[in-house]
């Protein structure tokens, strides 16, 4: 039985946590749900108990096993050290750790092997969301036939940008008919609309979530030399995101090959029957646990390279259900639903 925290508990992903928790029957003690005071004398239920809700002081980590941040850069750069400090491993879901040579970036399927029982308390890192289903799809296939390059094109729904973008498109749909929707969260109105901009862009002209996805990839896959380019694209889905995704291979192989790789790949389902229009959707994949793969076929101009269509719950696998499973290996806990 573990005591857990949960820094942000009352956003989108902390609420998935909570969620997920139930749903795996985590073996919970106490859980100590940690967010603003504007949440203070609210209560989270989870297994049958009501948490009250709390806020970061000093201490507040005492005697906790696990505590799971989903807040934000500054809040984890300043707390997440203390957790571990107190003697709990810290899986943090910001971007504050991810490229740090010292901190292990971790997704379980693809390299679990980071992480072990017994290990001291440290902090982990999650992936960004849009990454942690691109390596999960290409996992297999690095195995079993060798990467060369690795170009992906995304379509992120807006949960991605949080509670404040989810609500800002259900506005805009309430009001559709408006001429000039306000746009707050986005730089532009989500609506009827595609915003080729996810986060600030660089001098080279790449905004800050295709390089999250191009760092993270070759750090996770272990494959420095990797070459990964990425454009990633908001889209008024609500939630899942989607890839587009070019693999080169390092030799040639058919379509059986890659087809079974991917259907054997831990963490996948294969939904690949175009021609019927069976390839997986944002709308059908929100809520599931899984990375859903469809559309593979081999380029037409290169034989080594496949392209493929990757859709996952970008809440759920993408940061919740990541960051539990994280746990479960650490712990050597057999929560299943």
């Amino acid at each position: 039985m573990l005591k857990i925290g949960v820094v942000g508990a009352t956003g989108m992903v902390g609420t998935a946590f909570m969620d997920i928790l139930g749903e795996r029957t985590f073996p919970v003690a106490e859980l100590r749900p940690f967010a603003s005071e504007a949440s203070l004398g609210k209560k989270i239920s989870l297994l049958g108990r009501d948490w009250p809700v709390q806020v970061l002081k000093p201490g507040c980590f005492d005697g906790l096993d696990l505590v799971f941040f989903s807040s934000g850069d500054d809040i984890s750069k300043e707390w997440a050290p203390l957790a571990v400090k107190a003697g709990a491993f810290a899986v943090d879901n910001s971007a504050a750790f991810r490229m740090d040579s010292s901190i292990s970036l971790v997704v379980p399927e693809v390299n679990g092997h980071l992480l072990s029982k017994g290990m001291k308390p440290a902090i982990i890192a999650n992936p960004n969301c849009s990454t942690i289903q691109l390596v999960a799809a290409l996992k297999p296939l690095s195995d079993k036939f060798g990467l060369e390059e690795v170009r992906v094109s995304s379509y992120q729904a807006v949960s991605g940008g949080g509670q404040a973008a989810h609500d800002e498109l259900m506005g805009q749909v309430k009001d559709h008919e408006n001429p000039a929707p306000q746009a707050q969260v986005f730089p532009h109105p989500i609506l009827f609309n595609v915003i080729p901009q996810i986060g600030s862009f660089d001098d080279d002209g790449f905004c800050s979530e295709e390089v999250k996805i191009m760092k993270e990839t070759r750090k996770i896959l272990e494959l420095p030399d990797l070459k990964v380019s990425a454009f990633t694209v908001r889209v008024p889905a609500l939630n899942s995101h989607s890839e587009s995704v070019w693999v080169t291979l390092k030799k040639e192989v058919s379509r059986e090959d890659v087809v079974d790789a991917i259907r054997t790949g831990e963490g996948l389902v294969l939904q690949d029957d175009p021609k019927r229009s069976v390839y997986p959707t944002p709308r059908a994949v929100s809520g599931q646990d899984p990375v859903y793969v469809g559309r593979i076929h081999r380029d037409l101009e290169n034989p080594k390279i496949w392209l493929m269509w990757v859709v996952s719950d970008n809440i759920r696998k993408g940061a919740a259900l990541n960051g539990l499973q994280i746990a479960e290996r650490i712990f050597d806990i057999k929560s299943r639903p």
